[in-house]
């Protein structure tokens, strides 16, 4: 099984108004700081492994991947010979920057079970349940090479022009998109997409958390939390981590 995390970087002066609302969009209460890693902690789900995480920077928000691996030091090896550079060496992980910038980590793999949606008032559930890669025009085929050659699993081409296709592993919480952006240059980023069986019903919630509205597409909705990270509510199903419908 291939197990991605999510880690949402945070400025260090907005880690509390973004651990409440990350708590309050996902239903997983942000837990105490890591042991021997003081600005890392999880959200928590009640009944299954936490992949959702935030970490003070120094810096601006963004979101950086984490890849479980049954073999870390081969999978970082793999990784270096596609294009990927490594950034540090750390006590448990080791992190790296894809041929587009785009920063991960990779440690050891763990026993891990996927929690359930979270169910809301009025019927509706949701979960993050996908990270979108961004790259803008130059880097998008080199980035998109890079991630389809370093995971194993199931990948759907896109019939959107702006979408390359999805990329998921059975038993993975998250499933991975890849996004064409407009903007002529940059670095690759990523933002998380929270899953919803009704959308309007839960964007008219979180923005009740304190996110800013940023509009409207088709079938998703663009949001900014507290901190200024974007992310967007999909109509991604927020269950199943088994056979996931990809189209």
């Amino acid at each position: 099984m291939t197990w991605l995390h999510a880690v949402i970087d945070v400025p260090r002066d907005q880690l509390r108004p973004a651990a409440e609302f990350w708590g309050g969009l996902t239903g997983w209460p942000a837990g105490a700081p890591w042991p021997g890693h003081r600005e890392l902690r999880s959200l928590e789900p009640p009944d299954g492994s936490a992949y959702l995480h935030l970490q003070e920077v120094d810096g601006g928000p963004r979101v950086h991947l984490d890849l479980e691996s049954e073999a870390p030091d081969a999978t970082v090896a793999q990784a270096r010979d596609l294009g990927a550079s490594l950034v540090a060496a750390r006590d448990r992980w080791q992190t790296l920057a894809s041929p587009g910038g785009l920063p991960f980590c990779v440690l050891a793999a763990a026993d891990r079970r996927a929690p359930q949606p979270v169910g809301w008032p009025g019927g509706h559930t949701g979960r993050v349940v996908q990270v979108c890669v961004d790259s803008p025009p130059e880097l998008h085929e080199t980035e998109v090479a890079f991630w389809r050659a370093l995971l194993p699993g199931r990948w759907v081409d896109s019939p959107a022009p702006e979408f390359a296709g999805k990329w998921h592993a059975d038993g993975s919480p998250l499933q991975l998109l890849f996004q064409r952006l407009d903007e002529a240059d940059g670095p690759v980023r990523a933002h998380v997409d929270h899953g919803a069986d009704d959308v309007p019903a839960e964007v008219r919630r979180v923005r009740g958390l304190g996110a800013a509205d940023l509009g409207a597409g088709p079938g998703w909705h663009v949001l900014r939390d507290p901190a200024g990270m974007v992310f967007c509510v999909t109509a991604n199903r927020p269950e199943g981590v088994e056979d996931r419908d990809l189209g």
